[in-house]
């Protein structure tokens, strides 16, 4: 099927992506930061502050550890 966000060997035709969740992770990771601030904003909006900064904090460490693998400076 094409266009199928879940076939993530569909952008590699030479199968050289390993499908492992790691794999599925980087690939997508914009997507789950958005999706993370998304739920985050929602959570604000239900009165659950302290739920929303819990899933900010995630959103935080897996930004963060993108950033050192690529080797740029990340905020203290």
């Amino acid at each position: 099927m094409a266009n199928d966000p879940t076939d993530v060997k569909a952008g590699d035709p030479a199968g050289v992506i390993p499908a492992t969740v790691a794999a599925v992770s980087a690939l997508y990771l914009g997507n789950i930061l958005y999706a993370i601030e998304r739920c985050a904003i929602s959570l604000e909006g239900e009165g659950k502050a302290e739920d929303a900064v819990f899933y900010r904090g995630i959103g935080k460490l897996l930004a963060d550890e993108r950033g050192r693998e690529r080797g740029v400076r990340t905020t203290p």
